[in-house]
């Protein structure tokens, strides 16, 4: 088999590799927890970085009016659906196609990506900044609006007494090098009609 076929379909077979490591993790550090709160974020669940995590991360949110971090949300349906599939589009077109579906299965996993991310973004906002108002404990900015608890989507930022963290994990990496695949699959397809034109 030539090697721009065997590329795209290591590529497909890679993404397949959300289901085992873990996609994001968000931590927090905070002089009272010696050993940081933190969560993974898988592509069907949340986990915790330790055990309970979760469970203390909520206790300590519920006091200024955040919501539960949920078992369940309904992208953790729809995502692992998403993958399975283009896994099999991405295998099915190693096989039969060439290179310009190779070009397309890639900028569709890179829209896909984009839209998971803002995905992310607009849960993060939500769970940062839809507060009970009937929170026991209420804080402001300098300019008297409710100051929001939004974690960073990418780095590291500033909540109070807290220092949160929030980074890609061994499961984004795998995606990332199966959409890279595919352009190495467009490389060396381009590279063996270059070896058969001589």
């Amino acid at each position: 088999m030539k090697k721009s076929r065997l590329m795209m379909i290591l590529g497909s077979v890679l993404i397949l590799g959300l289901f085992i490591f873990p996609l994001w993790n968000i931590t927090l550090e905070a002089p009272q927890y010696p050993i940081p709160l933190g969560m993974d974020i898988y592509i069907n669940d949340f986990s915790d970085a330790n055990p309970h995590d979760i469970k203390n991360i909520n206790l300590m949110n519920h006091y200024v009016g955040m919501k539960y971090i949920p078992e369940s949300i309904p992208e953790f349906k729809i995502f692992p659906v998403v993958i399975i599939a283009m896994s099999l589009i991405g295998i099915f077109i190693g096989l039969k196609g060439n290179k310009k579906w190779f070009i397309g299965w890639g900028v569709a996993m890179l829209v896909l990506a984009i839209a998971g991310i803002y995905d992310f973004y607009l849960w993060e906002h939500d769970y940062g900044h839809n507060l009970d108002p009937k929170a026991i404990m209420k804080f402001t900015n300098p300019d008297g609006s409710v100051m929001g608890f939004q974690p960073p989507l990418f780095g590291s930022k500033d909540i109070l007494n807290f220092r949160a963290h929030s980074y890609p994990q061994l499961g984004a990496y795998f995606l990332g090098a199966g959409m890279a695949l595919s352009l190495v699959a467009v490389w060396f397809w381009n590279k063996e009609e270059k070896d058969l034109a001589k």
